[in-house]
Protein backbone atom coordinates (compact mmCIF):
# COMPACT_ATOMS: atom_id res chain seq x y z
CA UNK A 1 0.00 0.00 0.00
CA UNK A 2 0.91 3.75 -0.01
CA UNK A 3 3.45 4.85 2.15
CA UNK A 4 0.37 5.63 4.80
CA UNK A 5 -2.20 3.01 4.55
CA UNK A 6 -5.68 4.07 5.55
CA UNK A 7 -6.63 2.15 9.15
CA UNK A 8 -9.06 -0.65 7.63
CA UNK A 9 -5.90 -1.46 5.41
CA UNK A 10 -4.03 -2.00 8.24
CA UNK A 11 -6.87 -3.78 9.85
CA UNK A 12 -7.28 -6.05 7.40
CA UNK A 13 -3.21 -6.78 6.90
CA UNK A 14 -3.12 -5.33 3.10
CA UNK A 15 0.47 -5.24 1.86
CA UNK A 16 1.90 -4.64 -1.35
CA UNK A 17 3.24 -7.26 -3.58
CA UNK A 18 7.06 -6.45 -3.83
CA UNK A 19 8.78 -6.77 -7.45
CA UNK A 20 5.25 -7.89 -9.13
CA UNK A 21 5.63 -5.27 -12.21
CA UNK A 22 2.42 -3.64 -11.11
CA UNK A 23 1.10 -1.80 -7.90
CA UNK A 24 -0.37 -5.32 -6.69
CA UNK A 25 -1.88 -5.84 -3.02
CA UNK A 26 -2.60 -8.59 -1.00
CA UNK A 27 -4.94 -9.43 1.96
CA UNK A 28 -3.85 -12.13 3.84
CA UNK A 29 -5.65 -14.82 5.06
CA UNK A 30 -7.32 -13.99 8.81
CA UNK A 31 -10.27 -15.20 10.52
CA UNK A 32 -11.54 -11.32 10.86
CA UNK A 33 -12.28 -10.97 7.00
CA UNK A 34 -14.99 -14.07 7.16
CA UNK A 35 -18.40 -13.18 6.42
CA UNK A 36 -20.01 -16.71 6.05
CA UNK A 37 -18.67 -19.85 6.90
CA UNK A 38 -16.01 -20.58 5.00
CA UNK A 39 -15.88 -17.60 2.76
CA UNK A 40 -14.36 -13.68 2.75
CA UNK A 41 -17.00 -11.08 3.05
CA UNK A 42 -17.95 -9.31 0.11
CA UNK A 43 -17.49 -5.76 1.83
CA UNK A 44 -13.93 -6.81 2.64
CA UNK A 45 -13.23 -7.78 -1.13
CA UNK A 46 -14.87 -4.65 -2.15
CA UNK A 47 -12.92 -2.46 0.03
CA UNK A 48 -9.80 -4.28 -1.49
CA UNK A 49 -10.13 -3.28 -5.11
CA UNK A 50 -11.39 0.10 -4.10
CA UNK A 51 -7.65 0.38 -2.34
CA UNK A 52 -5.96 -1.35 -5.35
CA UNK A 53 -7.89 1.60 -7.66
CA UNK A 54 -6.27 4.00 -5.29
CA UNK A 55 -2.96 2.34 -5.27
CA UNK A 56 -2.92 1.86 -9.46
CA UNK A 57 -3.93 5.98 -9.25
CA UNK A 58 -1.12 6.83 -6.74
CA UNK A 59 1.43 4.66 -8.41
CA UNK A 60 0.36 6.81 -12.32
CA UNK A 61 0.02 10.21 -10.34
CA UNK A 62 3.42 10.71 -8.49
CA UNK A 63 4.31 12.50 -5.41
CA UNK A 64 2.49 15.64 -6.92
CA UNK A 65 -0.39 14.70 -7.18
CA UNK A 66 -4.14 16.33 -6.76
CA UNK A 67 -6.39 15.39 -4.09
CA UNK A 68 -7.97 12.29 -5.12
CA UNK A 69 -12.25 12.16 -3.92
CA UNK A 70 -14.24 8.53 -5.29
CA UNK A 71 -17.34 9.57 -7.15
CA UNK A 72 -18.74 5.93 -7.36
CA UNK A 73 -17.60 2.71 -7.42
CA UNK A 74 -19.12 -0.63 -9.32
CA UNK A 75 -18.66 -3.94 -8.13
CA UNK A 76 -19.46 -7.14 -9.38
CA UNK A 77 -19.11 -10.56 -7.52
CA UNK A 78 -18.30 -13.52 -9.95
CA UNK A 79 -17.70 -16.43 -7.11
CA UNK A 80 -17.11 -16.78 -3.65
CA UNK A 81 -14.01 -16.23 -2.35
CA UNK A 82 -12.59 -18.76 0.19
CA UNK A 83 -10.18 -18.34 2.99
CA UNK A 84 -6.72 -17.74 1.66
CA UNK A 85 -4.68 -15.04 0.40
CA UNK A 86 -6.37 -12.89 -1.86
CA UNK A 87 -4.80 -10.56 -4.73
CA UNK A 88 -5.97 -7.13 -6.15
CA UNK A 89 -4.52 -5.43 -9.16
CA UNK A 90 -6.11 -2.06 -10.72
CA UNK A 91 -5.11 -0.74 -14.11
CA UNK A 92 -6.26 3.32 -14.77
CA UNK A 93 -8.57 3.63 -18.37
CA UNK A 94 -8.54 7.46 -18.96
CA UNK A 95 -6.73 10.07 -16.66
CA UNK A 96 -8.90 13.63 -17.45
CA UNK A 97 -8.42 17.15 -15.75
CA UNK A 98 -11.03 16.19 -13.06
CA UNK A 99 -11.93 12.91 -13.14
CA UNK A 100 -9.81 9.37 -13.43
CA UNK A 101 -11.17 6.09 -14.55
CA UNK A 102 -10.18 2.62 -12.89
CA UNK A 103 -10.55 -0.78 -13.07
CA UNK A 104 -9.64 -3.57 -10.78
CA UNK A 105 -9.85 -7.23 -10.45
CA UNK A 106 -9.39 -9.54 -7.77
CA UNK A 107 -8.33 -12.92 -7.33
CA UNK A 108 -7.56 -16.01 -5.30
CA UNK A 109 -5.55 -19.12 -6.76
CA UNK A 110 -5.84 -18.00 -10.60
CA UNK A 111 -5.54 -14.39 -12.19
CA UNK A 112 -7.50 -15.99 -14.82
CA UNK A 113 -10.33 -16.78 -12.35
CA UNK A 114 -11.35 -13.30 -10.60
CA UNK A 115 -13.44 -13.85 -7.88
CA UNK A 116 -15.00 -10.13 -7.98
CA UNK A 117 -14.36 -6.62 -10.43
CA UNK A 118 -14.87 -3.27 -9.65
CA UNK A 119 -14.93 -0.17 -11.96
CA UNK A 120 -13.85 3.24 -10.18
CA UNK A 121 -14.51 7.01 -10.97
CA UNK A 122 -12.35 9.82 -9.03
CA UNK A 123 -12.45 13.77 -9.04
CA UNK A 124 -9.08 14.93 -9.01
CA UNK A 125 -9.67 18.01 -6.81
CA UNK A 126 -6.85 20.63 -8.74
Amino acid sequence: MSERQPPYADFLGVQRVPDAGEPRIMMPYADNVQGRVGFVHGGVIGGLLEMACYEALIAQLGDDRPKIKPINVAIDFLRGGVMQDTFAVATIQRIGKRIANAQAIAWQDDRNRPIATARMHFLLDR
